[in-house]
Formats: C-alpha cells, structure tokens, sequence
C-alpha cells in the first residue's frame, strides 16, 4: 500500500510516499481501508519533533480517518466488511489502509460524506468538550470564538450556538468572518487591527464575554484577559500564532474569572465513555443540522505537503482533509 512517512524531523516537504506492505488486524482490531483522513496543528507539530509525544520512526501523520471495514480481527462484533466508519488514530492517516482498535471506530451517519466524518473526532470532540465540560456553558452566555474559521474555531462557533449561547465570532479576514457568519454567529469582530477588546466590550454592554474560547494565543490573548465578564472562563485551546503568552494573573483576581486548560487528548485517553458520549452528541446535531462540519480544502494524497502548508500556513477556512482514495 501507499503511505506519506515521517523518517526525520523538518519540514513537509521532507515527507516521503512510499509502498510498504499492508498491515492486518490482530485481535480486537479492525482493517480499514482508508477514504479520508483530516489534518490538525499536532500533524505539522508531530513532524517538525514540537509535539509534547513523538511516534518512533518511521510513522505517517494524519491523527483522523475515515474509511471502510476491509477486514475483521478476531473476536470483533458489531461490525460487517463495507461498514462505514470514523476514529481519532493520532497518526496513521497518510496511508491506504490502516488498522485501528474496534473501541474506536464510530459509524458515519448517511448524513456525512467521508471527508466530513474524517474531521469530526479532535474539532468537535475538542470544542464540545471544551464548552461542555471545561466551560460548563449555558444557555443565554455569551461565547467569544477566536479563530473562528478554522478547524476548531467553527466547531465552536456551531456548537456554542446549539447550545443556545449568543455567538461573537472573531477573525482576522472578512472571508472568514462570512464563515463564521454561515455557521451560526451573532456578531462579527475582525481583529486583525488589534482591537478586539474595545470590540468585545461594545458588543457587550461593557461587561465582556461570559465565556472565551482562544486557540490562537500569542498578543491576542492578553486581549482575551480583558475582555472576560465576571465569573468568565477562558478556555486555553491551543496557540495557533506560534507563541505562548504570559498569563497576567492580576486579571484573574481582579475578573473573578477562571483560566481553563482543554486537553482534549489526555481527557478522551482517561473517560473513554463520556467522550464517545459527547461525539455521539455531535452526530445528533449533525442529523439534525445544527452542525455542517465544513471542508474547507481537499488535497489528493500525493499532495500530502499542500496539504500541511495549508494547515499551518492557516489558509483554511474550516477542515484541511487529504483524500487518500
């Protein structure tokens, strides 16, 4: 089978597509043949040796998938040859075919297409975990979005506004703004002038958001500690702009507020029931059409170092997903 390997770290170009023999499944595991597979930052991370854990050499990026059942390990029920499937693998997605433990595959509603489904375990899982548990977000709040275009950030947008929050969506073009727009915000803040807190405090009556959802970081988020309400959490989700900022903790005395950390992966290594609760959630949104889950770029997999560039160059507007068959 064909697969995009990581043998060093560097750049995506660095990246080689080989044949290598195909994989089987063992006991308990599953033989997917692989239809989609989306990117997120830990991918460009992950060969660039800045992710917090490293696969030994060689693996192939691509942390999500979808695709079919190609075979069947033994002692595997519940599902048939030809099912249609999804799961978060944390590496593997660059290939043709992959094998995955049964626990973590998930069916593909008839309502997603393959690049679709292949997208939905880290975004929305992350951002639904991240409102839910993290933010406890309720109805009425009002959620701050940065970053409101990407993988994440519309998820957030989508989700958030589900859960009957009013929606302030941030961005740093009108063309992504016009996103967040189409996935359900209320408001609009371009922050690309370095305004958003005067921003935020005028959409809000002075008070500011009830709750922030940063996966940019850097200057922005001294901003997000003051545009937080009383009692506001800011939800700390990633650092898309390259640097870690300081936090400026007399903020959090003086807001009342509360910083929270999201760690999607560890939380869904360690409650394994209440995250497939949660993605099980997100389907139902998605029959119900509260969530579109967009792609917003398709790459054929020979182009598996476009495909990174537009990932971390963060050209996207929604999910950067290579198609793989």
């Amino acid at each position: 089978m064909k697969a995009v390997l990581c043998k060093s770290f560097g750049p995506p170009e660095d990246l080689v597509l080989e044949d290598i023999p195909a994989p089987s499944a063992g006991p308990g595991e599953v033989l997917i043949d692989v239809h989609a597979s989306a990117l997120n930052f830990p991918d460009v991370l992950m060969i660039e040796g800045k992710y917090q854990s490293q696969p030994p050499f060689p693996f192939s990026p691509g942390g999500e998938i979808a695709g079919q059942v190609a075979a069947l390990g033994q002692g595997v029920e519940g599902y048939s040859v030809g099912d249609r499937v999804f799961a978060a693998t944390g590496i593997g997605g660059f290939a043709e075919q992959l094998v995955v433990p049964a626990s973590a595959l998930m069916r593909i509603p008839e309502s997603m297409s393959y690049a679709q489904a292949s997208g939905i375990s880290t975004t929305y899982g992350t951002s639904y975990y991240a409102l839910k548990q993290r933010a406890d977000l309720q109805a009425g709040e009002t959620l701050l979005v940065l970053g409101a275009a990407g993988g994440v950030g519309l998820a957030a947008v989508e989700l958030g506004k589900a859960m009957g929050a009013r929606v302030i969506a941030a961005a740093s073009t009108t063309e992504k703004l016009a996103a967040a727009r189409a996935a359900g915000a209320d408001e609009l803040i371009n922050y690309s002038d370095g305004e958003l807190k005067d921003k935020v405090k005028a959409l809000t009556g002075g008070k500011g958001a009830d709750v922030i959802y940063d996966p940019v970081g850097g200057d922005l988020f001294d901003q997000c500690m003051r545009s937080i309400n009383w009692y506001g959490r800011i939800l700390v989700v990633g650092f898309a702009a390259g640097d870690i900022p300081r936090v400026p903790i007399n903020l959090i005395l003086l807001k009342s507020c509360q910083l929270v950390g999201v760690f999607f992966g560890a939380w869904s290594a360690r409650h394994r029931a209440e995250a497939r609760a949660n993605l099980e959630a997100v389907l139902e949104y998605h029959k119900a059409g509260s969530i579109q889950a967009l792609v917003g770029r398709e790459f054929p997999l020979e182009q598996y170092a476009q495909a990174l560039r537009c990932l971390s160059e963060r050209q996207a507007i929604g999910k950067v997903v290579v198609n793989v068959r």
